[in-house]
């Protein structure tokens, strides 16, 4: 009688144990003009404004010495829609031109830094946020654009005008920019000679006769100012953004455009 060969074994799975969560979905706001999602970096839970057009991100000046962190640049894990991201280099600083008008507490900011790695599909309304592994992500179906950067910002090329004059280029797409729309002001002046108000750390806004992104038209849009920042023609926010459903498919380099639902 032939003796048996050894067996050949089998891996279990333990019970209650599952594969690390890499990806997810997760229910956000869309609070003057910007997102917020729940999130925790370094260690600190709570609201975070998504910002796709913010290289960096970065923990406000005010929660991070309140949980003792008296460093400007530290390392630290980031959680966000069941993704975990360890070591992710992150900045403190002073957030309150970003977060003042918000209804609710905000701890800091996620930006692309954190986002690069993933598939990004934003909805505005209702609001979710949804990060999947390169070619693990749903079907989505839109208009497809390509997606390139500058100073670490994601851009597409869009195109503004007014009654004389058409600039086109790329513009930074930031779902936590809450201006419709901002211009350098090397190519763009204010009839009223271009206030300080008309800036970041301002609150005033001019108006702008049209803005085409998606091949879609915007007619009388909101807009303000900025200091010129790398290559780019201007920002796009999150109230032209929230028009539409966005897929940031950042590994790929593309940018896929859906209208909203």
């Amino acid at each position: 009688m032939a003796h048996p060969g050894p067996s050949i074994p089998v891996l279990m799975i333990a019970a209650g144990l599952a594969a690390p969560a890499w990806a997810g979905e997760v229910v956000c706001r869309f609070d003057e003009g910007v997102i917020v999602v729940p999130a925790e970096v370094a260690g600190i839970a709570g609201d975070y404004i998504l910002d796709t057009g913010s290289a960096q991100t970065t923990l406000h000046e005010t929660k991070a010495q309140t949980e003792g962190i008296e460093a400007t640049e530290l390392a630290g894990r980031v959680r966000l829609a069941g993704a975990e991201i360890e070591d992710q280099a992150l900045k403190v600083a002073d957030l309150d031109v970003r977060t003042w008008n918000l209804p609710s507490a905000v701890i800091g900011l996620i930006g692309a830094d954190v986002l690069k790695g993933f598939v990004v599909d934003v909805s505005f309304s209702p609001c979710r946020v949804r990060l999947s592994r390169p070619g693990k992500a749903p079907l989505f179906r839109g208009r497809p654009m390509t997606l390139e950067w500058d100073l670490g910002r994601p851009t597409a090329r869009a195109s503004v005008s007014d009654d004389a004059h058409a600039v086109i280029g790329p513009f930074v797409i930031a779902t936590g920019s809450s201006a419709p729309v901002r211009l350098a002001d090397d190519l763009a002046t204010a009839s009223d000679g271009g206030s300080p108000e008309l800036y970041p750390q301002g609150v005033w806004l001019a108006r702008l006769p049209q803005v085409t992104f998606a091949g879609r038209i915007g007619r009388d849009v909101a807009a303000g100012l900025m200091k010129p920042e790398g290559d780019v023609v201007g920002v796009l926010g999150g109230p032209v953004l929230a028009r539409f459903r966005l897929r940031f498919d950042f590994p790929a380099g593309r940018l896929t455009v859906a209208p909203a639902r």
